[in-house]
């Protein structure tokens, strides 16, 4: 098993369960995606390039995008908190997941990969 898999196993409920979701969401959407370990959590790439991580911080899971200072949609669901450049998306329950939004800004970002993190 990766270092990033047993993360995501390692995790207490209901944070691997929301990982797991994620990681099928994030697999599904692109299925020749890479998951790798860096800085100690769960990075996505495709094609060489970071998509997005997961990290369980506090009594959330976070999911950042690292090309999110080019997007222009889906801002208004996304959390910078005192970040120059990543956004993300934060959940503390299964539920709160909205499938098809999710998949939504993957392929938005993804559109991005290839530009720097910065504007």
């Amino acid at each position: 098993m990766n270092p990033a898999e047993a993360y995501i196993l390692k995790q207490p409920d209901p944070y691997k369960s929301i990982l797991l979701h994620l990681q099928i969401l994030i697999e599904h959407t692109f299925p020749n995606a890479e998951m790798k370990y860096k800085w100690r959590i769960p990075c996505y790439y495709v094609d060489s390039r970071p998509i997005c991580y997961l990290n369980q911080s506090k009594d959330y899971v976070d999911v950042g995008f690292w090309h999110s200072a080019h997007l222009t949609k889906y801002t208004e669901f996304m959390v910078s908190e005192k970040r120059k450049v990543v956004k993300s998306m934060r959940y503390k329950a299964l539920e709160d997941i909205n499938d098809e939004l999710f998949i939504n800004i993957l392929k938005e970002v993804e559109k991005h990969k290839s530009k720097s993190f910065l504007k």
